[in-house]
């Protein structure tokens, strides 16, 4: 079967790989661009371990075919922070010692960092809420509503 060019922006930079038509966004990611940040942990939508923005919204990529992020904006855990430093939430996370295991979280950030580019001061309900598409069966999530808090009171103090 033929391969299809696929030209899209990931993480700020304009990309073009060569991609089979049944190739999931998830694993030309992994695979083709060596972004190892999104996992495969179901393949089918349920514990958003490959959460990633697509066009700034928070997808499934093992949902999703290759071709169909073509001329889009797709952004990935490793595109998340700015000039090399960590995103607010990546801090959060690392300083609070969320990562465990660390599968998970590649995804839970992606969500979060959704939640909080729309709505930047959530309740711990909204919080819940915006992350409950991503399972963990290591930290359970205390800790991460916690980091996900202080990384909503760190965006509003530089006005991000």
């Amino acid at each position: 079967m033929p391969k299809h060019v696929l030209t899209c922006t990931v993480n700020g930079e304009a990309v073009e790989v060569l991609v089979q038509p049944y190739v999931t966004l998830l694993d030309a990611l992994r695979e083709d661009l060596g972004l190892t940040g999104p996992k495969e942990g179901c393949g089918t939508g349920d514990c958003g371990a490959c959460t990633v923005h697509l066009d700034g919204q928070p997808i499934a990529s093992c949902l999703m075919l290759a071709m169909q992020a073509r001329g889009r904006e797709v952004r990935t855990i490793e595109g998340l922070g700015v000039n090399g430093a960590l995103h607010p939430l990546q801090d959060a996370f690392v300083r609070l010692g969320v990562p465990q295991c660390g599968f998970c979280i590649p995804g839970v950030i992606m969500a979060a960092a959704a939640l909080l580019a729309e709505n930047p001061r959530p309740s711990e309900d909204e919080i819940r809420y915006g992350i409950a598409g991503n399972l963990c069966r290591c930290t359970g999530y205390t800790t991460m509503l916690t980091a996900i808090t202080e990384a909503a009171g760190a965006l509003s103090a530089r006005g991000a």
